[in-house]
């Protein structure tokens, strides 16, 4: 008998949802609207409808599901209990409860950034390591940290915010989080554009940023065009993901650094300014660490959702 996983990914706009086989081959995958209304009360309710349609599509029954997985934002425990996901409007509650609840299938949950990169590590850029740093360079920076093929979760399931790093003192800006300082204020696609405007600001350099709107993806084109002030933002850039990479790695000891995120689209010359400032600062036995760019793209919370499920029924899948 066929057995399957769903793994679900749910964002601010839209939840993912991945139909799989049990060895992890993606069959089908879809999305539906993220409801945030009434304190978001209506996700789960929505999920469990979707995944109930695709099972009466395929003609299946629960017991031929081994399991759902489920990333979503916000601090979530090994215990599959929420705690406080402000962009969903969700407080502390049990996803893994709650969704049982509603299909009486298995349930595992986990925060999305760290099943983001357990996907990455199963099934993408990370594949062939099982102590890896996920980080994505998007609106903010998120990651996930594995160790032993593992996400870190951390007591409460914040473990692997390396966004929130402290990197500069003397900020006199607010990250998103309250502090000031953070890697997600320089890293960050948003940071990587204050950067450069900054930048244009001190500085009576003709560049091609000057000429249209300024964005991260602006800057790489530019250093692919040898401008000079948008290689400079790169380079400053490169110097705080560069440092806080080393902060990471001195004490976890990974085999790979898989850089994700919108902002990884830039491609390998992102490396050309990451390295320099990691090799600087990391501990000497971390210097040869692998970096890699994610190759699942906005596929990858499902992936790692379905890894949660296929970890626990089949712990030997690779």
């Amino acid at each position: 008998m066929s057995q399957y996983i769903f793994g679900v990914d749910i964002g601010g706009t839209t939840v993912k949802l991945g139909f799989f086989d049990a060895e992890g081959n993606l069959l089908e995958k879809w999305e539906i609207l993220t409801r945030k209304e009434e304190s978001g009360s209506k996700i789960l309710p929505d999920v469990a409808e979707s995944i109930k349609n695709k099972m009466a599509e395929k003609q299946l029954i629960s017991a031929d599901i081994l399991g759902i997985g489920v990333g979503a934002p916000g601090p979530i425990d090994s215990d599959g209990v929420v705690h406080r996901a402000v962009n969903l409007g969700w407080g502390t509650f049990s996803i893994k409860e709650t969704l049982e609840g509603l299909l009486h299938i298995p349930v595992m949950a986990g925060n999305d950034a760290n099943v983001a990169a357990l996907g990455e590590m199963w099934k993408g850029g990370g594949q062939g390591s099982t102590d890896l740093v996920v980080v994505t360079l998007g609106t903010g920076v998120g990651g996930g940290i594995i160790i032993g093929g593992k996400v870190l979760t951390g007591a409460d399931g914040a473990g692997g915010e390396i966004g929130h790093i402290h990197v500069q003192d003397g900020e006199e800006e607010c990250c998103g989080c309250g502090n000031k300082g953070c890697l997600e204020q320089y890293a960050s696609a948003t940071g990587i554009k204050r950067l450069a405007v900054k930048k244009m600001r001190e500085s009576n350099k003709d560049s091609v940023l000057r000429q249209g709107e300024v964005s991260a993806k602006a800057v790489f084109n530019g250093v692919k065009s040898k401008d000079e002030l948008a290689m400079e933002v790169a380079a400053e850039f490169g110097k705080y993901l560069g440092e806080g990479l080393a902060v990471i790695a001195s004490v976890i000891n990974p085999e790979t650094i898989v850089i994700g995120g919108g902002v990884s689209k830039a491609g390998e010359v992102l490396f050309d300014y990451i390295k320099p400032s990691y090799e600087k600062n990391v501990f000497h036995a971390n210097r040869n660490v692998k970096f890699a760019l994610a190759t699942l793209g906005n596929d990858a919370g499902i992936y790692g959702a379905a890894k949660l499920i296929a970890d626990i029924v089949m712990p030997n899948i690779k």
